[in-house]
């Protein structure tokens, strides 16, 4: 039985704005960093260090020349707040790229893009 999400692998063009958009601006945080001697980077980051679920970053390119029927789209993710305003205003004021905020049946959302125009969502809610 699975009991637990552990990491969820974005395939991204460059790694390195991708880890700077993701932890400058998102305010994720940096859990691991390694390169094996193929070559093959991953850099994991999550919104904190304890949690549970993270994200992978690894690079579009080299995953496609190592696994060619590999599906290497972006996964439509929903991301959690507790505080949706202020998250909504601080993208905005870091020139992130966010939609409007809309209320839904489940709850307030607005999306985000990455610099790679790849979108997110954040919806507010009362979970930890």
């Amino acid at each position: 039985m699975i009991n637990q999400i552990g990491q969820i692998m974005l395939y991204v063009d460059n790694q390195d704005e991708a880890l700077a958009f993701w932890t400058d601006k998102v305010g994720f945080h940096l859990i691991a960093e390694e390169e094996n001697d193929g070559g093959m980077r991953w850099i994991e980051i999550g919104p904190s260090l304890e949690g549970a679920t993270s994200l992978v970053l690894h690079d579009k390119a080299f995953i496609a020349r190592m696994e060619p029927e590999l599906n290497l789209g972006t996964p439509s993710l929903m991301f959690y707040t507790k505080d949706l305003d202020s998250l909504y205003e601080s993208f905005k004021s870091q020139k992130i790229t966010v939609g409007e905020i809309v209320s839904m049946p489940s709850g307030r959302v607005f999306n985000f893009a990455d610099p790679e125009e790849n979108y997110f969502a954040v919806m507010e809610t009362n979970k930890d």
